[in-house]
């Protein structure tokens, strides 16, 4: 049996990590290859040390620590997630994963428990995708799923080319599909915050992962004539704005019909001025749902009411993890014989990236109890936070 988890530890990584690209609304503001992200990374290769661990880096950019060479030993079970995060986002999506891996390891090696081949902890890079605009990009990249050069290509709000911002951190040319390393992965296990209220509903502390929606992000170009917004009559106005309207009243109306989520949240609008009417608005598309169809035809729809032809720039697939594996953590997991609750989610994350690419993954969600993510109101108990943890290790004990 595991012995109890002191909670010092735990508290002391979350701690470190707390002011690191901090905003003044409270919540995160840490973007792929940025300073911040520089000192997370910084922060990641510095817990692993200190455990004697050894760090390296892929050719996508990810980080890999390992308590023994997978390459002599291996293949090996890896935990972690990512520490990027979306503008303003929680401090609990992506971290928390990383924390706990680091966290799991210290209480197997308390409790005197030597897992008998190499374990590593992986830090994912721009999983969240609010730098370039294409979400897990790093896992995509390792995998292949995401084309090397248009990586390179993909450019943030300044004009920042991803390569550019790579140069320093990265060999820029190198970048892409890693054989290398996925060879030295067995298993993949990622923990998360769940971003919902399913395991407050059963009031569980733990879930394990079914099945993740497909979703994708798409690009709307609405283009219009500049003009003075107090001189030019109603009638004689070319506004995108109106067809922006239309796409965001029927992402939502489509969506209830079609029984899936859509959502417009970004929006780049020239000139930008309170008194000129927009030559043009830009506005990007997130839609998920639980069948590509339904997913595809409110795209279509939106694109429809706005009168443009939406551009996809990122699409997952449905991702359903391995049954077995499943079954068997949400077994190891449960009490009283009753097994772990098991549910879907419609948020992506590496995890699914790397089941696409054939790697064995499972997930676990850590209760949220405001149901809230990707916002400073995500949070969870330092309670269940634990409750994680040891279910980590326990993990790791299953699957050793």
């Amino acid at each position: 049996m595991l012995a109890d988890m002191a909670p010092e530890g735990f508290r002391s990584m979350w701690a470190e990590l707390w002011e690191i690209g901090r905003a003044s609304s409270g919540g995160y503001r840490r973007f792929a290859w940025t300073r911040t992200d520089a000192a997370l990374r910084e922060w990641f290769a510095a817990q692993a040390q200190a455990r004697g661990m050894d760090v390296v880096g892929d050719r996508a950019g990810n980080l890999w620590a390992w308590t023994a060479d997978p390459d002599a030993h291996g293949p090996g079970l890896v935990l972690g997630s990512h520490l990027d995060s979306v503008p303003d986002g929680g401090a609990f999506d992506g971290p928390l994963g990383v924390v706990s891996a680091f966290a799991a390891l210290d209480l197997l090696r308390a409790s005197g428990h030597a897992p008998p081949r190499p374990l590593g902890i992986a830090c994912f890079a721009d999983e969240e995708g609010a730098r370039f605009g294409v979400a897990c990009a790093g896992s995509k990249l390792l995998t292949g799923a995401l084309d090397a050069d248009r990586a390179r290509g993909l450019r943030d709000a300044e004009g920042t080319t991803m390569a550019e911002a790579m140069r320093g951190s990265l060999d820029v040319a190198a970048v892409g599909r890693d054989e290398e390393t996925l060879r030295r992965i067995s298993t993949f296990v990622e923990l998360h915050v769940e971003q919902g209220r399913a395991l407050v509903d059963v009031g569980a502390p733990v879930g394990v992962a079914t099945s993740i929606w497909p979703h994708g992000r798409w690009r709307l170009d609405l283009r219009g004539r500049a003009d003075h917004a107090g001189t030019t009559r109603l009638t004689d106005r070319d506004d995108p704005m109106l067809a922006l309207a239309a796409a965001v009243l029927t992402a939502r109306s489509a969506a209830e019909q079609a029984g899936t989520v859509a959502t417009i949240g970004k929006l780049a609008v020239t000139p930008n001025g309170v008194n000129a009417i927009p030559s043009s608005v830009t506005a990007w598309l997130d839609a998920r749902g639980a069948r590509e169809a339904d997913v595809r035809a409110v795209v279509a729809a939106v694109g429809d009411a706005a009168g443009a032809e939406p551009v996809e720039e990122s699409w997952t697939g449905p991702t359903v993890f391995d049954a077995g594996l499943r079954d068997r953590l949400a077994t190891a997991l449960g009490t009283d014989g009753v097994p772990a609750p098991v549910l879907p989610t419609g948020a992506g994350h590496d995890a699914a990236i790397l089941a696409a690419a054939g790697v064995p993954t499972a997930m676990l969600f850590v209760r949220n109890p405001t149901g809230v993510s990707h916002s400073p109101a995500e949070h969870a108990e330092e309670a269940d936070c634990l409750a994680g943890v040891a279910a980590l290790a326990r993990v790791v004990q299953e699957l050793r």
